[in-house]
């Protein structure tokens, strides 16, 4: 599993699923296990869920670095540091 899902044929993304591993170990040891059975396996094997950073190929770090220093700070106002009204979800009734 540590060569990733391509080196098993799934060439279209590198993400491992439970449906992947579970051909996978049909395809390795011809043993049957559920979803749920997996995904236990794997837990007590110390395997956990992860979930991969998508980020567009074309993205420009230098560019967005910029835009962050130069640009954001202009659109981003003052905060208000106070507010006239009442925290709590009733109003006061007014005698």
């Amino acid at each position: 599993m540590d060569e990733g899902p391509a080196a098993y044929g799934w060439s279209e993304d590198q993400c491992w699923t439970l449906a992947r591993i579970a051909e996978l170990v049909w395809d390795l040891f011809r043993v049957p296990y559920t979803l749920s059975g997996l995904d236990y396996l794997l837990h007590r094997l110390g395997w956990s869920r992860q979930v991969p950073t998508r980020r567009a190929t074309e993205r420009d770090e230098q560019a967005i670095a910029a835009w962050r220093d130069d640009v954001w700070p202009e659109g981003k106002g003052p905060r208000r540091t106070w507010a006239p009204g009442s925290a709590g979800k009733m109003r006061p009734v007014k005698v």
